[in-house]
């Protein structure tokens, strides 16, 4: 029960938190509807598997000059990635392909340098702590965990793309603009924080 009311907490939390994933679902689900933002929101599902990994093997932290260099590069892609949803127009929207999706969000979270930062920290441990428990519940904590931090990202994409259809053009550019600025605003966020070191 511990471990289940673990991974609820925590992936509720992570799922929740804004964060450059997030802010990339949202933007892909108004662009082009429900199922390209869910590719984007199971982004977590295929990078965290090297996450968890370090996290679990690694003895202390990443050194200070990977995480840096983790969210420079991540801001850097976020950076483009804002650029390239302000140039979005309607229109425009069918050459995307599934594969382009899973590609952006497996780049964003695996770039980001939060996740590390978590498995290696917090999550890590826990689940070292609830295998020498048992491994129920290890499964348990991660069946948990990965359910509400995806979960709550869907939930989100599904928000996001039938939004879209009770706002006028205009206000829907708006809100495209507006979520490109914050993926922006997010990937300089990223780039500043390495620099002044405070991840």
């Amino acid at each position: 029960m511990e471990y289940f009311l673990l991974g609820l907490g925590l992936g509720a939390a992570a799922g929740l938190a804004p964060g450059p994933l997030h802010i990339l679902v949202l933007t892909t689900s108004m662009q082009r509807g429900l199922a390209a933002g869910t590719r984007v929101a199971i982004a977590p599902l295929l990078t965290d598997v090297f996450v968890v990994a370090a996290g679990v093997l690694a003895v202390g932290t990443l050194p200070e000059g990977a995480v840096r260099a983790l969210a420079v590069g991540g801001g850097l892609f976020i950076i483009y990635l804002g650029i390239d949803a302000l140039r979005w127009q309607e229109s425009e929207s069918a050459p995307a392909t599934p594969a382009v999706d899973l590609r952006r969000g497996f780049i964003t979270n695996l770039l980001n340098p939060h996740p590390w930062l978590f498995w290696l920290g917090v999550g890590g441990p826990l689940l070292r702590s609830a295998w020498s428990d048992s491994i129920g519940s290890a499964l348990i904590f991660m069946l948990t965990f990965y359910l509400l931090l995806v979960g709550s990202k869907v939930l989100f994409a599904a928000a996001a793309s039938r939004g879209t259809r009770f706002v006028d053009a205009g206000w829907y550019r708006w809100l495209i603009r507006l979520a490109a600025a914050a993926l922006m605003a997010m990937g300089v966020w990223l780039i500043m924080s390495a620099w002044q070191g405070t991840l």
